[in-house]
């Protein structure tokens, strides 16, 4: 969800000559890199560097408009103008939930922040739900809560304006996820669509040769933050259940330009389990089946080769280990 409004934003940045400049600091605990990127949609507006202390600092002249600040690891999105002085305070740890800012421009920064976090909140949500209309209902809440909490006055008048046009195009999203999420739920115990895709190890592997095995089917992409996020939840659970009656498999949407990079990030993250590198990223057969253009996505199948679940539990839920626990007494 985060990065689909963030798509939406980055439409709004640019670059601007003005003399007033914005004023950026930033202290991290448990950084995941010694530098922070402030970009737009066509270019990067500043690279700072963590000082001594771990502290970040810059200043620099931006259009009005929306931006992203990246971490080296996680993303979040950012309102800025000439005029703003922000001190942001975060534990990468827990990203999205600690992200706090003080000064000018804090409202409208800490607006974004929460937007995030609990539009993460709401996708868990919406994927427990499966009557169509109290799906609509939480879609319906969410907007409201969101567009009543803009209404502040003294919020930037081109930030409340851009983001209540926003909205009307998000609840045709959320509404497709709705919908997206009942398809899912019609195919638990139906046949699994297949798959034969490119194996890391070398060679391909299909979904038929892991038949009589449970199979944990993680959808992912290297760019993809949330997808990053959940890969040290994914290998603790591949470590309990190492040797039991099931394969952990992770399959990535990436394009074919970026085969050197996943090949890379699987290397780097020492990622297990059977990696795997869809042949038409996005247009492959088996993440159209699934209906899947939001990840990262996890499925279940069973030994028998039918659908569990089409939308599993994350590995970061406790609800997933409860669920294997039962499968695999």
């Amino acid at each position: 969800m985060k990065k689909i409004v963030l798509l939406f934003l980055l439409a709004f940045a640019g670059t601007y000559g003005q003399t007033e400049q914005v004023k950026f600091t930033a202290a991290i605990q448990n950084r995941n890199s010694d530098s922070l990127t402030i970009r737009g949609q066509r270019s990067i507006i500043t690279v700072m560097k963590a000082d001594p202390k771990g502290n970040f600092k810059s200043e620099f002249t931006v259009e009005p408009g929306f931006y992203q600040l990246y971490d080296g690891t996680e993303t979040t999105s950012l309102y800025l103008k000439n005029g703003f002085d922000l001190a942001l305070t975060m534990d990468a740890k827990m990203f999205d939930e600690t992200i706090k800012y003080k000064g000018t421009g804090e409202k409208e920064n800490n607006f974004l922040a929460k937007m995030a976090l609990d539009q993460e909140v709401f996708g868990e949500k919406l994927a427990k739900e499966t009557d169509q209309a109290k799906q609509l209902k939480l879609i319906e809440d969410l907007m409201g809560k969101f567009e009543n909490d803009l209404k502040d006055p003294a919020m930037d008048e081109r930030f409340r304006t851009i983001l209540t046009q926003q909205f009307g195009a998000q609840r045709q999203q959320m509404a497709m996820m709705a919908e997206q999420a009942a398809k899912a739920e019609k195919m638990k115990g139906q046949p699994s669509p297949e798959f034969n895709y490119e194996n890391f190890k070398g060679g391909t592997t299909s979904l038929a040769e892991l038949k009589g095995k449970y199979v944990y089917i993680d959808i992912w992409a290297t760019w993809c933050g949330p997808c990053r996020q959940q890969i040290p939840f994914l290998q603790k659970i591949e470590d309990k259940y190492h040797g039991k009656k099931i394969e952990f498999v992770s399959i990535s949407v990436d394009k074919e330009k970026d085969h050197e990079k996943w090949q890379k990030m699987v290397t780097d993250k020492s990622l297990g389990g059977l990696q795997l590198f869809a042949d038409k990223d996005w247009n492959s057969a088996f993440i159209q089946a699934y209906n899947i253009n939001s990840i990262p996505r996890f499925i279940l199948i069973g030994p028998d080769g039918k659908v569990v679940d089409a939308n599993a539990k994350r590995p970061s839920d406790p609800e997933l280990q409860t669920q294997l626990d039962k499968l695999l007494k």
